[in-house]
């Protein structure tokens, strides 16, 4: 399959201090069904040896997957009031400064949503994909907010979507560790148990670590929005080899934990 897929969003970089208004000659919103299609094409790099292998958990490991995975089950539901609160409170870590009009607004596709309900995006990822980007903002906030207004780096000028970007991330872990099996059928979803096992908020540190890497890969392979899918495959690869460090005991200790800014 071509990386580079034909119904990617495409959104144009705002440079440092000016306001964002979006409009059809500034934003390229490809289909709403690019999140199952890029998803697909991205992250499902299953071999057939993968379905008989398995690896024995401990029961705090065991523990700590089934809570995980409970939370992956959660769908973004709009009816939900804590869902609401969870989705204005993202909006306020991103943009402290500006009122929000409402959960559906034309407002949010300055966050690099497809279209001005994010509810909509979310169906990839699911609730997780939100407490991800809020755990993002609220412990990392300088990465959080460099990379919403990418601030750093040689920028393409048109450049991927941070709000679509980051539901992709969340879906491409969960695939790459392997975590909606009821035991891990590859070393790298094996090991991130242990880390889990010590870290109950092992899987949101890591979005946070995947998504600045991600953006360190774009800047690196000087990509544009059609190299999305490119850049993601580059990004799992770097992830996976990094996990599996020997001398790699935390997650704190991945090479790519650097890249992050309080």
């Amino acid at each position: 399959m071509d990386d580079r897929g034909s119904s990617f969003v495409a959104v144009r970089r705002i440079p440092q201090g000016e306001t964002c208004h979006s409009n059809s000659a500034e934003v390229v919103a490809g289909s709403a069904a690019w999140l199952g299609r890029g998803l697909s094409c991205v992250c499902v790099q299953r071999t057939d040896s993968d379905a008989s292998n398995s690896f024995d958990l401990t029961l705090a490991q065991e523990e700590c997957l089934h809570k995980l995975q409970r939370r992956i089950d959660v769908p973004y539901d709009s009816s939900i009031i804590e869902h609401q609160d969870a989705l204005r409170a993202l909006w306020n870590a991103a943009f402290p400064e500006e009122e929000l009009h409402g959960l559906i607004s034309e407002q949010w596709k300055e966050m690099g949503w497809q279209g001005k309900d994010p509810s909509t995006d979310f169906r990839g990822g699911g609730f997780i994909s939100l407490e991800n980007f809020l755990y993002f903002a609220r412990n990392f906030p300088k990465s959080f907010q460099d990379l919403l207004r990418k601030q750093e780096g040689d920028r393409s000028v048109w450049e991927y979507p941070f709000a679509v970007a980051g539901v992709n991330i969340t879906y491409m872990l969960i695939q790459l560790l392997d975590l909606e099996a009821v035991k891990p059928r590859n070393l790298v979803g094996a090991t991130f148990l242990k880390f889990l096992a010590e870290n109950e908020s092992a899987f949101d540190l890591l979005y946070c670590i995947t998504f600045k890497l991600m953006d360190h890969q774009w800047l690196s392979m000087r990509a544009s929005y059609m190299d999305f899918n490119a850049v993601m495959k580059a990004t799992r690869r770097q992830l996976e080899k990094e996990i599996l460090f020997e001398d790699i005991s935390r997650l704190e200790d991945l090479p790519s934990y650097k890249l992050l800014s309080r």
